[in-house]
C-alpha cells in the first residue's frame, strides 16, 4: 500500500479518486474545475498538491462533506482502506443527518403515488382542475 505520508505529492483530483470519493479521476477533475471541491475553503485547481490536515469539501448525493486529509495515496484501494484516507468532521457529519430526517419528512407529507393514473382517473383529474 502506497500511503508514504511524509514525501508524496498527490494531485487533489488524484486523491478524491483514490479516497473513491469520484467513480473516474476524469469525474473528480471536472467536479475541482467546476468549483464543486473546496480545499480549504477555496476554489482550487486539479493539480493541486494534497496537504496532511486540509479540509476539502466535497459534495456527495444532495449534501456536501467536509473532510480532513489523514493519509495520502496515489493509487484506488479497497473502500476499507479509502477510509483511512480522510476523517470527517463532526459538523459535517450531524449536518448530514439532520438533511436526511428533512428529505424523510418532506417525502412524508408529500407522498408519491404508487403508479400512474389511468384514463378515467385522468378525465376526473382534468374535470376537478376545469372547476
Amino acid at each position: 500500500m502506497e500511503t508514504n505520508n511524509t514525501s508524496q505529492n498527490v494531485r487533489l483530483d488524484k486523491w478524491l479518486w483514490a479516497a473513491r470519493f469520484f467513480k473516474t479521476r476524469a469525474i473528480a477533475r471536472d467536479m475541482v474545475q467546476s468549483g464543486k471541491v473546496h480545499y480549504n475553503g477555496q476554489r482550487t485547481k486539479p493539480g493541486k498538491n494534497v496537504e496532511l490536515g486540509a479540509v476539502i469539501k466535497v459534495p456527495s448525493g444532495w449534501d456536501n462533506r467536509d473532510v480532513i486529509v489523514r493519509g495520502l495515496s496515489d493509487k484506488r484501494l479497497s473502500a476499507a482502506l479509502a477510509q483511512d484516507l480522510y476523517e470527517e468532521t463532526e459538523t459535517s457529519v450531524t449536518k448530514r443527518e439532520e438533511n436526511q430526517v428533512a428529505r424523510k419528512l418532506n417525502a412524508f407529507h408529500s407522498p408519491k403515488p404508487e403508479h400512474r393514473p389511468d384514463k378515467k382517473q385522468r378525465r376526473q383529474i382534468i374535470k376537478f382542475k376545469q372547476q
